[in-house]
């Protein structure tokens, strides 16, 4: 039934125009449309994420958003980390912390957060 729909992620954040400095100008993200100081929706590659204003944003312990972004994952990290992103650094078994990046499986993930907390990560593997 939803198999071959395309789903788009929502992200709750506290203020809609300061969100928008992050996932714009931090994350690089294209803005496709805007409802008021409610929601804007973003375009990555072939997907759709909204970020919009809730009283719950950053109430999520867990990964709300991750792109895949394959070999680049080293490049793209020392990318956002240059514009001020934060890594989080997390005890998993089975992955090493090697700088900002967790390692092992045949995987690398980083993981990071948004001005209200919401936890986002780039993997590759």
């Amino acid at each position: 039934m939803l198999a071959d729909k395309e789903a788009i992620a929502m992200i709750a954040v506290k203020d809609i125009n300061a969100a928008a400095e992050f996932y714009e100008g931090t994350l690089g993200l294209v803005k496709l449309s805007t409802e008021g100081d409610e929601v804007i929706t973003y375009r990555s590659g072939s997907s759709k994420i909204n970020v919009y204003h809730s009283e719950f944003a950053g109430t999520n312990k867990a990964t709300c958003v991750m792109w895949d972004v394959g070999d680049e994952i080293d490049s793209i990290a020392a990318r956002l980390k240059a514009r001020g992103v934060r890594f989080e650094h997390y005890d998993l078994p089975g992955l090493t912390v090697e700088g900002d990046l967790h390692v092992g499986g045949g995987m690398k993930v980083a993981w990071f957060k948004d001005i209200d907390g919401n936890i986002l990560s780039i993997v590759s593997g």
